[in-house]
């Protein structure tokens, strides 16, 4: 399934594995993002009902210099939950990089291993697959998909990025500029020598300069540097998805869509507050009102999904179960308690601020969820502040559902007695 492109392709990453890393850097901060991050994978995959006890076998596809794997792996020690990660490119510059980056932390859960997912080594079965921004410059990304869907054991599921159109506005029309100046043939050093050049003079009227959400092309610390330069703007292939494209991209694979992440920036309601416009997004499907809000927001320049095979049963986090832990993805409980406006919290996606409506008890709700609590322990915290029972069941849900919506507020993993 190769072609001449896909060996320019390979050529890149090798000059230049993406995304750029120091592994000395990794005493600093990990890299956390979706998809992978355990907490996601936990909630969005296996809907909280897999036990934690359980080891999970994820294959990071595509893995680059690391973040994914390194991501999930680090996360899984940190949780003493057994399992492994095996990470597999075909770049050996980037496996350099990304198992310096384990050595670093002292990961024992990474297996490294070279290869392509058009032509998948023999790796056995996994719980969960990552692919993250790799399906777009595959020169067959269906059959890619479906390679990594066999591999899927029963009940797994997937997690994977790729890049959409409309946030990506000015990026397609640079690529056709540097493919004149700076043709495809020519060395990697050679082209990222060109293009810095004609970064410095591009015009005030190219709309990637009016792009904010696009920074890959620019020097490190702030954007990506040369490798990230080069992966945007001279990558051989680059193909976008609308979310339909996505959706018929999936399904042609045998599989579904779980989730769009963050749910709440594919519902076009909270764009159009019009009741006479809601009344007609309301006669629309997932897929259709998930379009409707691409088109409307301009800003997704990439899709986060989570996918499940077509077959299997759909599995959704139970908010009903006083048993289940609830943890919030990023910040603690108190701070997002003090965000809370006016009935509101107040939430920016790529420069799209989105209030998002909270019910009177929220704050009191956040400051008890530790990620440690039951559902049924933070209402019973709640209660014994004051509130009524009742109150607090109905709060409890409405909050839940918001948050639930911006990927913020996550059902754990349940363990053993």
């Amino acid at each position: 399934m190769t072609d001449a492109t896909d060996a320019q392709l390979a050529a890149q990453y090798e000059a230049l594995p993406y995304p750029a890393r120091d592994p000395r850097d990794e005493a600093k901060r990990l890299v956390v993002g979706s998809p992978s991050h355990l907490a996601e994978v936990d909630h969005w995959v296996f809907g909280a009902r897999r036990a934690a006890e359980l080891p999970l076998r994820a294959l990071v596809a595509g893995g680059g210099t690391g973040d994914g794997a390194i991501m999930l792996a680090q996360q899984m020690a940190w949780a003493g939950r057994p399992g492994e990660v095996v990470w597999l490119d075909r770049s050996g510059a980037a496996r350099k990089v990304a198992e310096a980056r384990a050595a670093a932390r002292g990961l024992e859960n990474i297996r490294f291993v070279e290869g392509s997912i058009l032509d998948l080594p023999d790796l056995g079965r996994f719980d969960y697959v990552d692919c993250c921004g790799v399906l777009h410059h595959l020169p067959d990304p269906l059959a890619g998909l479906r390679n990594l869907s066999s591999v899927l054991a029963p009940g797994g599921g997937m997690g994977i990025m790729v890049y959409a159109p409309h946030g990506r506005t000015g990026v397609y029309m640079l690529q056709d500029a540097l493919r004149m100046i700076a043709p495809p043939g020519e060395a990697p050093a050679a082209r990222v020598d060109l293009a810095k050049r004609v970064m410095r003079h591009l015009p005030e009227t190219a709309w990637l300069r009016k792009n904010p959400w696009i920074s890959d092309h620019l020097p490190l610390p702030q954007g990506g540097g040369d490798s990230g330069l080069y992966d945007l703007l001279l990558n051989p292939r680059d193909v976008a998805f609308t979310v339909p494209q996505l959706d018929a991209l999936v399904r042609d694979a045998g599989m579904r869509i779980s989730c769009l992440v963050e749910p709440v920036r594919y519902d076009p309601d909270f764009l159009l507050p019009d009741p006479k416009l809601r009344a007609r997004t309301a006669g629309m499907g997932l897929v259709e009102r998930a379009a409707l809000a691409e088109a409307l927001a301009g800003n997704m320049g990439i899709h986060i999904a989570y996918l499940a095979r077509a077959e299997e049963p759909e599995l959704r986090a139970d908010w009903g179960d006083a048993s289940a832990v609830p943890l919030l993805r990023g910040g603690d409980g108190a701070s997002w308690a003090r965000g809370i406006r006016g009935g509101s919290l107040p939430i920016t996606y790529d420069g799209l601020r989105i209030n998002l409506p909270v019910p009177p008890l929220s704050a009191a709700i956040l400051a008890r969820i530790d990620g440690k609590r039951s559902l049924g322990e933070v209402a019973r915290a709640v209660e014994e502040g004051g509130a009524a029972p009742a109150a607090v069941a109905r709060d409890m849900a409405a909050l839940c559902a918001a948050m639930e919506k911006v990927n913020r507020l996550l059902l754990t993993a349940p363990r053993g007695p």
